[in-house]
This record gives C-alpha cells, sequence and structure tokens, in this order.
C-alpha cells in the first residue's frame, strides 16, 4: 500500500535503522540507574541514592552546538559535532559543583540519513561516557521542506545534582581569592558565525588547506570542545572547600563569563600576558584583519574554563589539573577594593554579578 507519510517525505523505516545503529552507543554510557533501556517513550532514571542527600539540589541546563555544525556539514563528518554537545550542556552542570546524572538529545534533520545520524548519537554518547552521564533518551525529527536534505541540528539538555552545602558560585568568592585559567581546545562552540563570515568574506572553503591551521580548515575548525566535568569533579571531591566558583567560557567571552560566578562588588583584573592564545584564533583575527583583542567578547582565545579559588590551595589546583591533562595557570586576582570601574565588564546574562576586565598584551 502506498505510505502518504513517505510520499510527504518523512522515512520512518530509516529513523528506526537510525535506532538500531546507534543502540550500542547509547546502552555504553548506561549504569545501575538507568532503567529500560533504549526506545521507550520517556526514560527513566532511579534517584533513590538522593534519600541519602541532606538537602539535594537538581542542576539542569540546556543547549545547542550552534553553526558549527554547518561545518560538519560542508565537509561530510558528523561524528565530533555530539562532543561538542555534551561539553555545552554537561561542563554548564559542574560550574555549580554538581555531578551530572543523565543526558537526552534532539536532532532535526530534513532527511533522515541512518549512519550519518548514529555517527552524530556515537558522539553524544562518548561525551556522556567521558564524563559519567547517561545518556537515557532522544529523538530524531525529520521536517522535509523545513530544512534541506542534508541540514541537521542538535540540541540537549542533562541534570545533575549538587549537595546544598557543596553548590560553588559567587556567594562564595572572598577578597584575595586567586582566578586560574583552564585551557581550551580551541573554539570549542562559540563564534561560528563570526568563524564562518570571516571566511566567506575571504573566499575560504572548508576544503581548502590552510598550513597555518595545520591542514585542512574544515577539519580544524571542528576540533571537538574539552570536556571539562570528571576532572573537575575529581578535583572538588581531592580539594574539598578549595573552589569558590566556576566559569564555563561560552557565548558572550572572557570577561562577561567571569564576571557572572563574582559577588557585586568585586572586581578582577584579566592579565592577558599569562597566556598565548591559541594559533586558530591569532590566524583567524589575521584572516579579518582585526586585532585578536577585538574578539574577547566572542571566542575564549584558549580559555575553556575559569576556577576561582583560594589563594592557598592555587598551586595545589594547578598541579592537581595539570595531571588530569588540563594546563591551567593564574590570571588575576579577586579584590573588593573601592575603585573606579571604567572599561569593566560588570555582571551579564541578567546576572548582577562582579566586574571583569582584561589588561596588558598576550604572551607571543
Amino acid at each position: 500500500m502506498p505510505n502518504p507519510y513517505a510520499e510527504a517525505g518523512v522515512d520512518t523505516a530509516a529513523g528506526d535503522l537510525a535506532v538500531e545503529l546507534m543502540k550500542s552507543a547509547v546502552s555504553a554510557t548506561h549504569n545501575a540507574s538507568v532503567l529500560g533501556g533504549v526506545g521507550g517513550f520517556a526514560g527513566l532514571y532511579d534517584v533513590s541514592f538522593l534519600k541519602d542527600f541532606e538537602r539535594p539540589l537538581l542542576a539542569t541546563s540546556t543547549d545547542g552546538v550552534g553553526t558549527k555544525v554547518a561545518i560538519a556539514q560542508a565537509i561530510d563528518k558528523h561524528d565530533t559535532i555530539g562532543q561538542d554537545l555534551v561539553g555545552m550542556v554537561v561542563d554548564d552542570i559542574v560550574v555549580v559543583g554538581a555531578k551530572p546524572l543523565f543526558m537526552t538529545d534532539y536532532i532535526a534533520c530534513g532527511r533522515v540519513v541512518p549512519n550519518r545520524i548514529a555517527d552524530i548519537v556515537a558522539g553524544i554518547a562518548r561525551g556522556c561516557a567521558d564524563t559519567g552521564t547517561a545518556l537515557v533518551g532522544g529523538e530524531t525529527a525529520e521536517h522535509p521542506g523545513l530544512l534541506g536534505p542534508d541540514d541537521y541540528d542538535v540540541a540537549g539538555a542533562a541534570v545533575g545534582v549538587v549537595e546544598a552545602s557543596a553548590q560553588l558560585g559567587a556567594h562564595l568568592v572572598q577578597d584575595g581569592d586567586v582566578v586560574l585559567a583552564i585551557q581550551s581546545s580551541g573554539l570549542h562552540s562559540n563564534g561560528y558565525s563570526l568563524v564562518r563570515h570571516i571566511l566567506g568574506q575571504r573566499g575560504i572553503a572548508y576544503t581548502d588547506t590552510l598550513p597555518e591551521l595545520g591542514g585542512l580548515v574544515g577539519e580544524a575548525l571542528l576540533e571537538p570542545t574539552r570536556l571539562y566535568t570528571s576532572p573537575l569533579l575529581a578535583l572538588l571531591d581531592a580539594h574539598p572547600g578549595a573552589v569558590h566558583s566556576l566559569s564555563h567560557v561560552t557565548g558572550g567571552g572572557i570577561a562577561a563569563n567571569l564576571a557572572r560566578v563574582l559577588p557585586v562588588g568585586s572586581w578582577v583584573e584579566v592579565d592577558r600576558s599569562t597566556w598565548q592564545p591559541l594559533p586558530v584564533f591569532r590566524v583567524l583575527a589575521d584572516l579579518a584583519g582585526t586585532r585578536i583583542e577585538d574578539t574577547e567578547a566572542t571566542w575564549n582565545l584558549g580559555i575553556g574554563m575559569f576556577a576561582v579559588v583560594s589563594a592557598a590551595a592555587a598551586t595545589d589546583v594547578i598541579e592537581t589539573l595539570g595531571a588530569a591533562g588540563l594546563p591551567t595557570w593564574p590570571v588575576g586576582e579577586v579584590s573588593t577594593t573601592a575603585r573606579a570601574l571604567d572599561g569593566f565588564e560588570q555582571g551579564a546574562k541578567g546576572v548582577d554579578g562582579g566586574a571583569v576586565r582584561l589588561v596588558g598584551s598576550y604572551a607571543g
């Protein structure tokens, strides 16, 4: 019999095949708390262990990858974009000191290509496994006529938990605390509209080769987002009380994201001379004909996270994160001394936080 839905452009059989192809990767993220396996209408997660908490706080985050997916589509490489999604979602959970529990994903596409969907989900599953997060469900939606046949977008949401007494945030930050920068792996998943604009203006295709980027442009720009959750949770366990607040450097850039996790009345001058921006940032700024300082509100320039820590613990934190493969260095100090704040970024995204500005010149 004719299938009217298929005639309208929706291939449910392809969707079923995609689920079969992703099953093993998804199941590998499951632990004893996950009930029901893959394919239910809702994911089930046993939270009986919360009875052992004095005051459990659930933390939740949702995000996407943005226009970075356009580069994945352009060079037909889809196995890393899932890690970007996990980084954008789950690394926001750890900022409050929470351990992620589970995640769900949503993929909207113009046409279900089973192997492509399976590659995307496999990347999500790997990221979930790396961060101790169970991937308990998701949805792949085919939207012919709304999206082109090879277009797709990804989004996700995660839930974590933290004991109220262990919650991190601006309320713990004190005068004299040290601000540590934790290195990024590259652009992560922010500022790609600017990246695409720069390349378009210069007539550079993602399939072109640029020696300054180490090879194929598209592959260099798809460098996956670094995942911070597991080493940061290990740090919090190893040095209780050392870390007062964390900031994930995503949309809004360097100063704005740090300002969000500082208390009102405090300020920090971030010393640019303490690090050298990763080559990808300098190459893109040069192509744009702009100063790299002009991109600080868009790109992370080599800092993926900030940790605001007690001065006494700063050295231990640097050594612990370094041993976990996360280069970390001091960039400034929190002060509550009254001063004029001209040129400072004060709070961001609705948060009335502290004040931050970048000073000096970058190394190199």
